[in-house]
């Protein structure tokens, strides 16, 4: 019996430390030629600030408190960046496959290959983004997708050797679809004032989905739209 070698998982509400597990499990697998490939697309089920594991961000009982209080969870996990929010409302992806052998590894060409599919997501919508960085966004980076000037989905990248030889790429995104940006600011903001630094985010230089069309698709319409981007592009 052949193996399926591409995956396709979708959780529409999970807890945030389920999900790095799972997405864990899923490296795992791709890396021991288990898999070619596997797309992965969850939204948290319970508010959580995701910290950088290390010194720069330290899980303090005092930030871990505040947060509590907020009404925020706690996580660290190891990947470099700056603090991300997640909550119902951002739709997260995460895409793990094999570097194709043939190609010499760029992670220029791994970002603007995730890009070039999402923002056909949005073209989908009758919308046109844009790669850069967004000045006083949270988790910034140069390859932040845009709707008129405004951060609408984040990027991060990981590369690790494939058994055997080779190389495995995890791909992420997370997506702003109908959060509440004022909310989804306050405990990045609540965190480096915590960890004393000077830095602040702010709410204005981000945008949602919902904020730019007149039609609210469900969740799972919009997990098949991202996902049939990636079969038309993969």
């Amino acid at each position: 019996m052949s193996k399926t070698r591409n995956k396709l998982i979708r959780y529409n509400n999970i807890e945030v430390q389920s999900a790095f597990d799972k997405e864990a499990e899923l490296l795992v697998q791709v890396q021991n030629d288990e898999l070619d490939q596997c797309l992965m697309l969850w939204q948290a089920k319970s508010p959580t600030l995701v910290l950088p594991a290390g010194n720069k961000w330290p899980e303090s009982n005092t930030l871990k408190e505040a947060l509590n209080e907020n009404d925020w969870n706690l996580l660290s996990r190891k990947t470099g960046g700056a603090p991300v929010p997640q909550c119902p409302g951002v739709i997260n992806l995460s895409h793990i496959y094999v570097w194709p052998e043939e190609l010499p590894y760029s992670i220029t060409k791994a970002y603007q290959d995730l890009c070039e599919i999402l923002n056909a997501f949005f073209e989908g919508f009758g919308l046109k983004s844009e790669a850069h960085a967004t000045e006083f966004s949270y988790c910034d980076g140069d390859y932040n997708l845009n709707i008129n000037g405004k951060k609408i989905v984040g990027t991060a990248q990981r590369v690790i050797l494939k058994k055997g030889g080779g190389k495995v790429v995890l791909s992420q995104a997370f997506i702003l679809i109908d959060a509440l940006l004022d909310e989804l600011i306050k405990p990045v903001n609540l965190c480096y004032e915590i960890c004393e630094k000077t830095e602040r985010v702010k709410a204005q230089v981000h945008t949602c989905l919902f904020k730019h069309i007149n039609e609210r698709p469900t969740l799972d319409e919009i997990y098949q739209k991202i996902t049939q981007e990636f079969i038309k592009h993969k």
